[in-house]
C-alpha cells in the first residue's frame, strides 16, 4: 500500500487509439473516494503542440511546455496506452518522456503496444513483457534484448507492468490498484466495472494462428501436414509421419526444427489443441468425444494438454467462447 495521494500521469500522442487510453481514465480517474481515500490524483499529458489529434477524432490541449514538464515530472505511477503504429519510430519526445521517469524511480504502466515505447526507452532490456499477441513477434524482432511473452494478460516486473491488448488494459489497471489499495477495494472497483478481479488463462485463449503456415505453399512438408491434420483422431508418433513422407525420422524432426520452429510431435499436439478450440466453439459434442476425435485419447489428457496450451481448462474455454447459433454435431 501507498502513503498519500499517488500521482498517476496518461503520456498520449498524435494518432493513438482511444480505447487503451480510455482504460487509465474510467480506473484512476473518476474519484472513488468513497472506496479507498485518498484515490488517485489523475492527469493526461498531450505531447505536441497546439491540439494533439487521436485516433476516432478526438483532440487534447497541449498546453504549455512548462505545464507538460511539470506534470510529468510529478508522475507516481506514468502511463503509456497503445502507441500509433508497431512499425515506425516512437515519438522522441514520448521515449524521452519515458526515460526520464524510469530514472526517477516512477512505475511504468504500458497498454497493449505501449509496451514499443517502453522498449525504444530502453525499460525493457532484460526485463519479461508482453503486448498484444499480434505484435508480440515484432517486439521480439525489434528489440532482441527483452523477453517477451505473449501468453499473458499483463506482466509485473517491480516497477515495470506490461499488458496485453485492449481488455487487458482492465486486468493490468485493477492489478496496480489492488497493490495501492488492497484486493477489497480493486474487487469492489471490479464490480463497479462489471469485470472479474482476476481472469483466468491468458492471451493463448483469443490467439488465432494458421494451421497451416502459408510460406510451405509449394514445400513437401505441406503434403504431410495436412495428412497429419486430416487425421489427428489418430494416434501418430514421429516414425509414421516419416514413413508417410518417405524420411527417416532424423530427417523429419531436423526439417521441422528449421521450418517451423518445433519437433513433429510439438506441432502435432498444437494442431490437436486447435481442433479441440474449434469443437467447443461451434459444437455441443461432450468433452470425452472431443477428447477421442482430437486425438488425446481420454479427458484427462484433453484437459492438461489444452489447459497448458491455451491457458485454462476446456469447460472455461467453451462457457467463454461457445456460439449457440452455430452449435452442432458434426457428421
Amino acid at each position: 500500500m501507498r502513503s498519500g495521494v499517488h500521482r498517476v500521469v496518461m503520456a498520449v500522442s498524435a494518432n493513438m487509439p482511444i480505447f487503451e487510453a480510455s482504460v487509465p481514465c474510467e480506473v484512476f480517474g473518476i474519484d472513488r473516494s468513497d472506496i479507498a481515500s485518498p484515490w488517485y490524483d489523475f492527469s493526461i499529458v498531450a505531447l505536441g503542440e497546439g491540439r494533439v489529434a487521436l485516433a476516432g477524432g478526438f483532440y487534447l490541449d497541449a498546453g504549455s511546455r512548462t505545464r507538460r514538464s511539470q506534470a510529468l515530472a510529478a508522475a507516481d505511477t506514468l502511463v503509456v496506452p497503445a502507441c500509433a503504429s508497431v512499425h515506425d519510430e516512437q515519438p522522441a519526445d514520448l521515449v524521452a518522456a519515458v526515460r526520464a521517469a524510469h530514472e526517477r524511480g516512477s512505475r511504468l504502466l504500458s497498454i497493449c503496444s505501449g509496451a514499443f515505447v517502453l522498449a525504444a526507452a530502453g525499460v525493457l532490456d532484460g526485463r519479461r513483457a508482453t503486448t498484444h499477441w499480434m505484435h508480440a513477434a515484432e517486439l521480439a524482432r525489434r528489440y532482441p534484448r527483452v523477453a517477451v511473452d505473449p501468453s499473458v494478460l499483463y506482466i509485473d516486473d517491480g516497477e515495470v507492468i506490461t499488458s496485453a491488448g485492449t481488455a487487458a488494459a482492465l486486468d493490468a489497471c485493477l492489478h496496480v490498484v489492488r497493490i495501492d489499495h488492497g484486493a477489497s477495494v480493486a474487487a469492489e472497483l471490479a464490480r463497479r466495472l462489471v469485470t472479474p478481479p482476476h481472469r483466468d488463462g491468458g492471451q493463448c485463449q483469443y490467439a488465432r494462428t494458421p494451421l497451416l503456415p502459408a510460406s510451405l505453399a509449394d514445400d513437401w512438408l505441406s503434403e504431410l501436414l495436412a495428412w497429419i491434420e486430416a487425421g489427428l483422431h489418430r494416434s501418430l508418433v514421429t516414425a509414421d509421419m516419416a514413413q508417410h513422407a518417405g524420411v527417416s525420422p532424423r530427417t523429419l524432426e531436423r526439417r521441422f526444427a528449421a521450418t517451423l520452429g518445433v519437433s513433429p510431435l510439438q506441432w502435432l499436439l498444437h494442431q490437436r489443441v486447435r481442433r479441440a478450440q474449434q469443437l467447443l466453439e461451434t459444437t455441443d459434442l461432450p468433452i470425452d468425444w472431443i477428447a477421442t476425435a482430437c486425438g488425446f485419447g481420454t479427458p484427462a489428457s484433453m484437459r492438461v494438454h489444452f489447459a497448458r496450451g491455451v491457458g485454462v481448462p476446456p469447460s472455461a474455454y467453451r462457457r467463454t467462447f461457445h456460439s449457440r447459433s452455430d452449435a452442432a454435431a458434426p457428421a
